[in-house]
């Protein structure tokens, strides 16, 4: 783009703060020597049209949208992706000759950790939670195939509601549970996913209300919690002899996919996990992001 104008890309949410994005991203363009920078903004909910009219009149290849924004910000795109429209809410939002496409990357970002461990297709998934990481879980295991989804969720309307977008996603059964007892994961469930808060910092000691006698070998057990990485749902997954998988990768991935749709070009997801964890586990490492 010329010797003095980088690539631009950004962030659009309220609180701004405690968003780690930029540094994984920095720390991508600096391992694959792309000539480009992404901003972490504060932008109130009243701003974010502004923004998004500002992205666009700077050039800006796209953008990334969290809270409070992942719905709002429909009124403001020209165009959705098949996840973005069944999921209802967008948080990477691509710009291409001046049109605004809208992506849900958080589904995407998790399948891309979890098909390592394990290939959904066929399988039963168990979902706890219903919001907005359920929603994009639940419906990119859909599109890839799961045979089954269990939602747990301890409003019961909005767990009927998720698992009615799932059914209308593809060939996946989907049914809902009420969350009011400690949950005990069938035995024919490959997958356990924790889409909720619970145990995030900092109430680390907090876990999901399960049966954890349910666990064993052959389940494989995600978080999508951060911070920390090892939550106390894990550490007891792991104890029991599941397979665990740690909130990182998400965070990791969905940002790696976003990089792709922005620049065409693939990210360097090791260097991004590392900056991550330093991000996280030492704070005071936000300082040298753009070194």
């Amino acid at each position: 783009m010329g010797d003095f104008l980088p690539a631009l890309m950004g962030s659009f949410s309220t609180p701004a703060g405690d968003n780690p994005t930029s540094a994984i991203m920095a720390a991508s363009f600096r391992a694959t020597g792309e000539f480009a920078r992404y901003v972490n903004c504060e932008v109130p909910p009243d701003g974010l049209g502004a923004a998004v009219r500002g992205a666009v009149a700077m050039g800006w290849l796209g953008f990334n949208c969290s809270l409070p924004h992942k719905q709002a910000v429909l009124s403001h795109l020209d165009e959705l992706t098949p996840a973005g429209s069944l999921i209802g809410a967008v948080n990477c939002v691509r710009i291409a000759d001046g049109r605004l496409i809208g992506d849900n990357t958080d589904g995407k970002g998790f399948l891309e950790s979890l098909t390592p461990l394990i290939d959904p297709r066929g399988r039963h998934a168990v979902l706890l939670g219903a919001g907005g990481a359920a929603r994009a879980i639940a419906v990119e295991l859909a599109l890839a195939g799961a045979r089954r989804i269990t939602v747990v969720n301890r409003s019961a309307g909005r767990g009927r509601e998720l698992a009615a977008l799932v059914a209308s996603a593809g060939e996946t059964e989907a049914s809902c549970v009420p969350w009011d007892f400690a949950f005990a994961v069938p035995s024919d469930a490959e997958i356990l996913v924790n889409a909720t808060s619970i145990g995030m910092a900092p109430q680390r000691e907090l876990e999901p209300d399960l049966d954890y006698g349910a666990l064993g070998p052959g389940l494989v057990v995600a978080d999508v919690i951060p911070n920390p990485a090892a939550t106390r749902f894990l550490q007891r997954a792991r104890e029991a002899g599941a397979t665990t998988l740690d909130g990182r990768g998400m965070l990791v991935n969905q940002a790696a996919v976003a990089i792709q749709q922005w620049t065409g070009r693939p990210a360097d997801r090791a260097a991004m996990r590392t900056a991550l964890d330093r991000a996280l586990d030492d704070p005071s490492s936000l300082a040298d992001i753009d070194a």
